[in-house]
C-alpha cells in the first residue's frame, strides 16, 4: 500500500511539473490598465466539493489515460459563435496529447453564426427555428431545429476547423446520433459513407437515430430515405468512444435562461450528454430586458439547475457572470446597462446556494462601463455587447487560466495529503 501511495505521489508531482513545463497550463494574456486581470480567479461562495470531484476525474484522465469527461458550456450568442468555447476546448485538450474524445453535440446552423470549429453544407429547402423567439417546434438541448419536406434536402457536417491552428485537435468519429423526428414513421435519416448507405437504429428514449460507421471520419453526409413528409433535426451527436474530454458548446443567438426551459426535450438530451461540468454563460440577454429582475433570473436558473442535477446529481457547476454591456437607445447612442451589476449579484448568490464555482468576469474585465475600453482595444464590437474574435479568444484564455490555477491547487493539496 505504501508503495502505491509513493507511486501516486511521484506521479502527481511529475505530471504537475510536466504540465507547467509545457507552458500549456497557463496561457499568456495582455495587461490592460482598465481591467482587473490580477483578480482573474475562480471563487467558491459555498464549498468546492463538486469541483474537486471533477478535478479527481481529470486526474484519472491525465495520469492514467482513463475515463471520459463531458464539459457543457451553455449560453447565447457568446457561445454559439464558438470562439470562446473553442479556445477553452483547445486549451483543455492540449493539457495532454491524446485526450481528444468525441466532438459531442453540435447543430447544423443555417445562415447564422456557425461556429468556426466545424462546417455545414446543406442542399434543398429548410426552415430554421430557435428557442430565443416564439416557436411551435419540439426542441431539445441544442435549442434549435431545422425542418425539411424537400426530397432534395441533405446536410453535411465537417469537423475540421475552418481556420486551423497548430494546437487545434482533430475530431474524428465513428458513432453518430441524429436527434429528431418525422411526421410519419417512413421518413428517416440515412448516412452516406463512401459508397455505402448506412441505416440507423431508432431509440425512442433518446429520440435519436444511431449510426455506427465502419471507420473513423471527420465528415458526415445525411439525407432522407423517403418523401413526401417532413423531418426535423434537433441536434447531431458525434463520438469516437475514446477516453478524453468532450467539450459541448451549446449556444443560441438571443437565448435567455427561460429559452432553454421552454425546450421540451431538454432533460432527455441532457441524459445523452450527462455533463460532469456545466459552464453557465446564459444571462446577457436576460439582463438586456427592461423587465429584468434578479429574483426572476435566479428562479429560472434554479429550475434549470434542478433539471441538470436530476440527470447527474454530482455535476459540477461553474457560473460565468455577464460581461459589461450597453443598450442602444438611438443611432450611435448607447447607455450602460446597469443590470450587469444585478446579474453579478445573482450569480454569486446562486454559487453559494448550489456550492458552485463562480468566475466573476464582470469584475475581471473592469466592471461597469469597461466594455467601452474593450472596444477601444479592438476586443469588443461596436454594439458594446459582443466581442471580437480576439476578445473571445482572450476570454477563453482567462477562464482557462483561472480554472488551471484551481486545478494546480488541487494537485498541490492532494500531493501534500498523500
Amino acid at each position: 500500500m505504501r508503495r502505491i501511495t509513493i507511486f501516486i505521489t511521484l506521479l502527481i508531482t511529475f505530471v504537475s511539473s510536466a504540465l507547467q513545463a509545457q507552458g500549456t497550463v497557463k496561457r499568456r494574456t495582455p495587461d490592460y490598465a482598465f481591467a482587473n486581470f490580477d483578480r482573474n480567479k475562480i471563487i467558491y461562495p459555498g464549498d468546492s466539493l463538486a469541483m474537486e470531484r471533477f478535478f479527481e476525474k481529470l486526474d484519472t484522465l491525465l495520469f492514467m489515460g482513463q475515463g471520459k469527461l463531458n464539459v457543457m458550456h451553455i449560453g447565447g450568442s457568446h457561445v454559439q459563435a464558438g470562439v470562446f468555447s473553442q479556445q477553452m476546448r483547445d486549451n483543455l485538450l492540449n493539457l495532454c496529447p491524446g485526450i481528444t474524445a468525441g466532438r459531442g453535440l453540435v447543430f447544423p446552423f443555417m445562415k447564422t453564426n456557425t461556429p468556426a470549429s466545424f462546417s455545414v453544407i446543406r442542399t434543398g429547402e429548410w426552415d430554421y427555428c430557435r428557442n430565443a423567439v416564439p416557436f411551435d417546434t419540439r426542441l431539445g438541448l441544442a435549442g434549435a431545429s431545422i425542418t425539411t419536406s424537400d426530397p432534395e434536402a441533405s446536410f453535411c457536417i465537417i469537423t475540421r476547423e475552418k481556420n486551423p491552428r497548430d494546437i487545434t485537435p482533430e475530431f474524428d468519429f465513428n458513432l453518430v446520433k441524429i436527434l429528431g423526428y418525422g411526421d410519419n414513421d417512413s421518413i428517416v435519416p440515412v448516412v452516406h459513407y463512401n459508397d455505402r448507405v448506412i441505416k440507423g437504429r431508432y431509440d425512442k428514449n433518446e429520440g435519436s437515430y444511431t449510426f455506427r460507421l465502419p471507420d473513423y471520419t471527420d465528415s458526415l453526409y445525411v439525407d432522407f430515405n423517403q418523401m413526401p413528409g417532413t423531418f426535423t433535426v434537433t441536434g447531431v451527436y458525434l463520438d469516437n468512444g475514446m477516453p478524453g474530454i468532450t467539450y459541448h458548446g451549446i449556444g443560441v443567438n438571443g437565448a435567455r435562461v427561460d429559452s432553454y426551459l421552454s425546450c421540451l426535450d431538454l432533460e432527455r438530451d441532457l441524459r445523452l450528454v450527462k455533463p460532469d461540468l456545466v459552464i453557465f454563460g446564459i444571462g446577457i440577454n436576460d439582463a438586456a430586458a427592461d423587465s429584468f429582475t434578479k429574483e426572476r433570473f435566479k428562479r429560472d436558473y434554479c429550475t434549470l439547475i434542478d433539471i441538470i442535477h436530476s440527470v447527474n446529481p454530482n455535476c459540477a457547476l461553474l457560473f460565468v457572470t455577464n460581461n459589461d454591456s450597453y443598450k442602444r437607445i438611438r443611432k450611435n447612442k448607447y447607455q450602460v446597462n446597469t443590470n450587469g451589476v444585478l446579474a453579478e449579484q445573482a450569480f454569486l448568490e446562486l454559487g453559494k446556494k448550489y456550492n458552485a464555482a463562480v468566475w466573476d468576469f464582470f469584475d475581471i474585465m473592469g466592471g461597469l462601463k469597461s466594455m467601452q475600453q474593450w472596444q477601444n482595444q479592438n476586443m469588443a464590437q461596436k454594439d458594446k455587447i459582443h466581442f471580437t474574435n480576439a476578445g473571445y479568444t482572450l476570454i477563453g484564455d482567462l477562464l482557462f487560466n483561472a480554472l488551471m490555477d484551481r486545478y494546480m491547487e488541487h494537485l498541490k493539496y492532494n500531493n501534500q495529503e498523500l
